[in-house]
Protein backbone atom coordinates (compact mmCIF):
# COMPACT_ATOMS: atom_id res chain seq x y z
CA UNK A 1 0.00 0.00 0.00
CA UNK A 2 2.82 2.35 0.67
CA UNK A 3 4.03 2.02 -2.54
CA UNK A 4 0.93 3.42 -4.56
CA UNK A 5 1.51 7.23 -4.31
CA UNK A 6 4.94 6.48 -5.82
CA UNK A 7 2.93 4.61 -8.37
CA UNK A 8 1.22 7.06 -9.12
CA UNK A 9 3.69 9.44 -9.20
CA UNK A 10 5.79 7.28 -11.51
CA UNK A 11 2.57 7.44 -14.03
CA UNK A 12 2.51 11.09 -14.14
CA UNK A 13 -0.18 12.09 -11.33
CA UNK A 14 0.12 14.81 -8.96
CA UNK A 15 -2.41 14.16 -6.84
CA UNK A 16 -3.84 11.00 -5.28
CA UNK A 17 -7.29 9.84 -2.91
CA UNK A 18 -7.31 6.82 -0.39
CA UNK A 19 -10.22 5.08 1.02
CA UNK A 20 -8.66 4.70 4.62
CA UNK A 21 -5.13 2.93 4.45
CA UNK A 22 -5.39 1.44 7.59
CA UNK A 23 -6.41 -1.96 9.04
CA UNK A 24 -8.09 -0.17 11.90
CA UNK A 25 -10.05 3.11 12.64
CA UNK A 26 -6.89 4.06 15.25
CA UNK A 27 -3.90 2.50 13.86
CA UNK A 28 -0.21 3.22 15.52
CA UNK A 29 1.86 6.57 15.94
CA UNK A 30 4.46 4.31 13.12
CA UNK A 31 1.29 3.28 10.84
CA UNK A 32 0.51 6.84 10.29
CA UNK A 33 4.12 8.49 9.95
CA UNK A 34 4.78 5.66 7.48
CA UNK A 35 2.02 6.91 5.43
CA UNK A 36 2.55 10.72 5.65
CA UNK A 37 5.83 9.90 4.63
CA UNK A 38 4.92 7.67 1.72
CA UNK A 39 2.88 10.52 0.25
CA UNK A 40 5.57 13.51 1.30
CA UNK A 41 8.30 11.10 -0.41
CA UNK A 42 6.45 10.36 -3.62
CA UNK A 43 5.41 13.99 -3.99
CA UNK A 44 1.89 14.15 -4.60
CA UNK A 45 -0.95 16.07 -2.96
CA UNK A 46 -3.57 13.77 -0.81
CA UNK A 47 -6.52 15.83 -2.11
CA UNK A 48 -9.11 13.60 -0.40
CA UNK A 49 -8.97 10.65 2.96
CA UNK A 50 -11.91 8.45 3.31
CA UNK A 51 -12.81 7.98 7.60
CA UNK A 52 -13.07 4.38 8.58
CA UNK A 53 -15.73 2.53 6.87
CA UNK A 54 -15.15 -1.07 8.51
CA UNK A 55 -14.46 -4.14 6.21
CA UNK A 56 -14.69 -2.58 2.84
CA UNK A 57 -13.83 -6.30 1.06
CA UNK A 58 -16.26 -7.82 3.33
CA UNK A 59 -19.08 -5.57 2.21
CA UNK A 60 -19.03 -2.63 5.02
CA UNK A 61 -19.60 0.79 3.52
CA UNK A 62 -18.62 3.25 6.74
CA UNK A 63 -19.26 3.35 10.32
CA UNK A 64 -21.01 6.87 10.54
CA UNK A 65 -24.46 5.32 11.14
CA UNK A 66 -23.54 2.58 13.77
CA UNK A 67 -24.94 3.58 17.10
CA UNK A 68 -22.20 0.80 18.49
CA UNK A 69 -19.19 2.52 16.77
CA UNK A 70 -19.60 6.13 17.72
CA UNK A 71 -16.78 6.35 19.67
CA UNK A 72 -14.29 4.24 17.11
CA UNK A 73 -15.78 7.03 14.55
CA UNK A 74 -14.83 10.18 16.43
CA UNK A 75 -11.52 8.81 17.30
CA UNK A 76 -10.85 7.95 13.63
CA UNK A 77 -12.27 11.68 12.70
CA UNK A 78 -9.38 12.94 15.09
CA UNK A 79 -6.86 11.19 13.02
CA UNK A 80 -7.66 11.50 9.78
CA UNK A 81 -7.98 15.22 10.40
CA UNK A 82 -4.75 15.38 11.85
CA UNK A 83 -2.70 13.63 9.09
CA UNK A 84 -5.02 15.85 6.28
CA UNK A 85 -3.41 18.76 8.54
CA UNK A 86 -0.16 17.77 7.98
CA UNK A 87 -0.30 16.77 4.14
CA UNK A 88 -2.66 19.32 2.60
CA UNK A 89 -5.62 17.63 2.21
CA UNK A 90 -8.96 19.03 1.87
CA UNK A 91 -11.89 16.35 2.04
CA UNK A 92 -13.04 13.76 4.03
CA UNK A 93 -15.07 11.30 2.66
CA UNK A 94 -17.69 9.63 5.45
CA UNK A 95 -19.34 6.35 4.13
CA UNK A 96 -22.86 6.11 5.47
CA UNK A 97 -22.89 2.40 6.54
CA UNK A 98 -25.68 -0.11 5.71
CA UNK A 99 -28.53 -0.66 7.71
CA UNK A 100 -27.88 -2.77 10.43
CA UNK A 101 -31.36 -4.80 11.28
CA UNK A 102 -30.01 -4.80 15.33
CA UNK A 103 -30.97 -0.72 15.07
CA UNK A 104 -34.03 0.91 13.53
CA UNK A 105 -33.37 3.18 10.36
CA UNK A 106 -33.96 5.83 12.62
CA UNK A 107 -31.83 5.81 15.19
CA UNK A 108 -28.87 4.84 12.82
CA UNK A 109 -29.50 7.99 10.94
CA UNK A 110 -29.58 10.10 14.08
CA UNK A 111 -26.56 9.13 14.82
CA UNK A 112 -24.80 9.59 11.38
CA UNK A 113 -26.15 13.33 11.82
CA UNK A 114 -24.68 13.27 15.05
CA UNK A 115 -21.84 12.39 13.88
CA UNK A 116 -21.27 14.22 10.43
CA UNK A 117 -21.98 17.54 12.33
CA UNK A 118 -18.84 16.43 14.79
CA UNK A 119 -16.88 15.36 11.36
CA UNK A 120 -17.83 18.62 9.51
CA UNK A 121 -16.27 20.71 12.88
CA UNK A 122 -13.15 18.84 12.92
CA UNK A 123 -12.65 19.85 9.30
CA UNK A 124 -13.75 22.94 9.27
CA UNK A 125 -10.75 23.45 11.96
CA UNK A 126 -8.46 23.02 9.05
CA UNK A 127 -10.65 24.24 5.88
CA UNK A 128 -11.56 21.02 4.95
CA UNK A 129 -14.92 19.96 3.68
CA UNK A 130 -16.72 16.57 4.45
CA UNK A 131 -18.60 14.28 1.40
CA UNK A 132 -21.47 12.28 1.55
CA UNK A 133 -21.61 9.64 -1.21
CA UNK A 134 -24.51 7.92 -2.71
CA UNK A 135 -23.33 4.15 -3.41
CA UNK A 136 -24.20 1.66 -6.12
CA UNK A 137 -23.58 -2.19 -5.65
CA UNK A 138 -24.58 -2.35 -1.93
CA UNK A 139 -28.05 -3.20 -1.50
CA UNK A 140 -28.18 -2.20 2.61
CA UNK A 141 -26.42 1.02 1.82
CA UNK A 142 -29.46 3.63 2.37
CA UNK A 143 -28.05 6.74 0.33
CA UNK A 144 -28.26 5.84 -3.25
CA UNK A 145 -28.99 9.35 -4.95
CA UNK A 146 -27.79 12.80 -5.35
CA UNK A 147 -31.22 13.82 -3.43
CA UNK A 148 -30.66 11.04 -0.58
CA UNK A 149 -27.38 12.66 0.33
CA UNK A 150 -28.36 16.33 0.26
CA UNK A 151 -31.30 15.16 2.40
CA UNK A 152 -28.80 13.80 4.45
CA UNK A 153 -26.97 17.23 4.31
CA UNK A 154 -29.92 19.68 4.55
CA UNK A 155 -30.57 17.74 7.99
CA UNK A 156 -27.50 18.77 9.58
CA UNK A 157 -27.37 21.85 8.47
CA UNK A 158 -30.53 22.37 9.95
CA UNK A 159 -29.40 21.08 13.32
CA UNK A 160 -26.36 21.98 13.69
CA UNK A 161 -25.15 24.54 11.56
CA UNK A 162 -22.48 22.98 9.27
CA UNK A 163 -21.56 24.76 5.93
CA UNK A 164 -19.00 22.69 4.53
CA UNK A 165 -20.76 19.36 3.94
CA UNK A 166 -20.90 17.93 0.33
CA UNK A 167 -22.28 15.76 -2.79
CA UNK A 168 -19.43 13.53 -3.33
CA UNK A 169 -20.84 13.26 -6.96
CA UNK A 170 -19.43 9.77 -8.47
CA UNK A 171 -21.07 9.66 -11.80
CA UNK A 172 -20.41 5.62 -11.80
CA UNK A 173 -22.64 4.85 -8.77
CA UNK A 174 -25.19 7.74 -10.19
CA UNK A 175 -25.96 6.43 -13.41
CA UNK A 176 -25.88 2.69 -11.74
CA UNK A 177 -28.77 4.05 -9.42
CA UNK A 178 -30.75 5.60 -12.06
CA UNK A 179 -30.17 9.49 -11.38
CA UNK A 180 -30.23 11.65 -14.29
CA UNK A 181 -26.76 12.86 -13.75
CA UNK A 182 -27.30 16.22 -15.81
CA UNK A 183 -30.18 17.24 -14.07
CA UNK A 184 -28.26 16.35 -11.00
CA UNK A 185 -25.09 18.74 -11.87
CA UNK A 186 -27.75 21.67 -13.16
CA UNK A 187 -29.40 21.15 -9.47
CA UNK A 188 -26.88 20.27 -6.92
CA UNK A 189 -23.75 21.78 -8.73
CA UNK A 190 -23.03 24.44 -6.37
CA UNK A 191 -23.10 21.89 -4.02
CA UNK A 192 -20.31 19.03 -5.08
CA UNK A 193 -17.20 18.74 -3.36
CA UNK A 194 -15.72 16.06 -5.64
CA UNK A 195 -16.25 14.20 -8.19
CA UNK A 196 -14.98 10.69 -9.34
CA UNK A 197 -15.79 8.54 -12.63
CA UNK A 198 -16.01 5.31 -14.31
CA UNK A 199 -17.59 3.95 -17.16
CA UNK A 200 -20.77 1.21 -17.14
CA UNK A 201 -21.53 -1.16 -17.24
CA UNK A 202 -18.30 -2.81 -16.06
CA UNK A 203 -16.50 0.21 -13.96
CA UNK A 204 -13.93 0.51 -16.41
CA UNK A 205 -11.88 3.29 -18.22
CA UNK A 206 -13.77 5.67 -20.01
CA UNK A 207 -14.19 4.85 -23.50
CA UNK A 208 -15.26 0.95 -22.24
CA UNK A 209 -18.98 1.61 -21.50
CA UNK A 210 -22.06 3.80 -22.05
CA UNK A 211 -21.97 6.64 -19.68
CA UNK A 212 -21.94 10.40 -21.40
CA UNK A 213 -19.00 11.14 -18.94
CA UNK A 214 -17.49 13.22 -21.73
CA UNK A 215 -21.06 15.32 -21.68
CA UNK A 216 -21.20 15.40 -17.77
CA UNK A 217 -17.79 17.17 -17.21
CA UNK A 218 -18.45 19.20 -19.35
CA UNK A 219 -21.53 20.40 -17.78
CA UNK A 220 -19.48 20.43 -14.28
CA UNK A 221 -16.94 23.02 -15.45
CA UNK A 222 -19.47 25.22 -17.23
CA UNK A 223 -21.30 24.88 -14.03
CA UNK A 224 -18.36 26.29 -12.18
CA UNK A 225 -16.82 23.04 -10.54
CA UNK A 226 -13.02 23.49 -10.46
CA UNK A 227 -12.01 20.51 -8.26
CA UNK A 228 -10.30 17.45 -9.31
CA UNK A 229 -11.42 14.27 -11.42
CA UNK A 230 -10.70 10.96 -9.51
CA UNK A 231 -10.67 8.04 -11.46
CA UNK A 232 -12.18 5.22 -9.27
CA UNK A 233 -12.70 2.53 -11.61
CA UNK A 234 -11.32 -0.73 -12.19
CA UNK A 235 -8.58 -1.23 -14.85
CA UNK A 236 -9.72 -3.57 -17.70
CA UNK A 237 -6.20 -4.08 -19.38
CA UNK A 238 -2.88 -3.37 -18.59
CA UNK A 239 -1.86 -0.05 -19.62
CA UNK A 240 -5.33 1.44 -17.75
CA UNK A 241 -4.13 5.43 -18.54
CA UNK A 242 -4.00 4.82 -22.08
CA UNK A 243 -6.87 6.82 -22.91
CA UNK A 244 -5.42 10.04 -20.99
CA UNK A 245 -2.20 11.32 -22.40
CA UNK A 246 0.52 11.50 -20.04
CA UNK A 247 1.16 15.48 -20.23
CA UNK A 248 -2.67 15.73 -19.05
CA UNK A 249 -1.86 13.70 -15.97
CA UNK A 250 -1.36 16.83 -13.99
CA UNK A 251 -3.93 18.26 -11.37
CA UNK A 252 -4.24 21.26 -13.32
CA UNK A 253 -3.74 20.09 -16.66
CA UNK A 254 -6.47 17.60 -18.56
CA UNK A 255 -8.09 18.35 -21.03
CA UNK A 256 -12.06 17.33 -20.63
CA UNK A 257 -12.45 17.01 -24.84
CA UNK A 258 -9.85 13.59 -24.23
CA UNK A 259 -13.06 12.18 -22.30
CA UNK A 260 -15.06 13.09 -26.26
CA UNK A 261 -12.28 11.71 -28.25
CA UNK A 262 -12.45 8.21 -26.21
CA UNK A 263 -15.92 8.44 -26.47
CA UNK A 264 -15.97 8.76 -30.05
CA UNK A 265 -13.34 6.27 -30.51
CA UNK A 266 -16.26 3.33 -28.80
CA UNK A 267 -18.85 4.38 -30.90
CA UNK A 268 -17.16 4.50 -34.19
Amino acid sequence: MLDRPRAARDAGFTAVEFWWPFATPTPSETEVTAFIRAIQDAGVTLTGLNFAAGDMPAGDRGILSNPQLQSAFRDNVAIAVDIADTLGTGAFNALYGNRDDAFTPSAQDDVAADNLAFAAAAADRIGAVVLVEPVSGAPRYPIKTAADAIGVVDRVNAESGTTNLRLLADLYHLHVNGDDTSAVIREYGSRIGHVQIADSPGRGEPGTGEVALARQVHELADGGYAGYLGLEYKATRPDTFDWLPREERGADAVNIDTLSQQQETRIS
